[in-house]
């Protein structure tokens, strides 16, 4: 079925719009189902706030990409992907990604180490310890269970990353 009014949605997609407009294919999701299909998905390695998703729907509604849907269940308004939508995830999928930024909040702060008690920089480490390893579960048990051939390279770039992590971290001499 034909959108009735397309918008102009050529303004380029910023990546964050453009995964919700590709998990808006599966199906009307309300924006707090995104967020929770964004955490479980991609949460892994593409932080999606709440904040951000209804922000993104907000423009991605006005460009005319996705539809509102009439209000559900406790108040959750669902979005549809329009052809527009299509479109415009279309034109952004065809480009090649750009190159990854390494935003490690642990690096950074051991780059400053000189200026950390040893007891502090050894509680910072032993979290992240923590965290990786909580990860690395997460990911195997999800892995048990994923049939899709990109998911599950995806989760296996995500246990390779945490076992990496986890070995770096056991050598460092704190």
């Amino acid at each position: 079925m034909a959108d009735p009014a397309p918008r102009d949605t050529a303004v380029p997609l910023n990546p964050t719009a453009a995964s919700l407009l590709g998990f808006l294919h599966r199906g009307p999701q309300s924006g707090w189902d995104l967020t929770v299909t964004a955490q479980e998905c991609i949460g892994g390695f593409w932080t999606v706030t709440r904040s951000q998703v209804y922000r993104e729907l907000a423009g991605l509604a006005r460009s005319g990409a996705v539809r509102e849907l009439p209000t559900e269940a406790r108040d959750r308004k669902p979005y549809e992907l329009t052809d527009a939508g299509r479109d415009a995830f279309a034109r952004w999928i065809a480009d090649l990604p750009g190159p990854e930024v390494i935003r490690h909040p642990l690096l950074l702060f051991l780059s400053f180490g000189e200026h950390v008690p040893a007891p502090r920089l050894t509680e910072a480490i032993e979290q992240h310890r923590v965290a990786h390893r909580d990860n690395l579960a997460r990911y195997r048990a999800s892995a048990e269970h994923v049939t899709d051939p990109y998911a599950a390279a995806t989760l296996d770039f995500g246990i390779a990353y945490e076992e990496m992590v986890l070995a770096w971290l056991d050598r460092l001499p704190w």
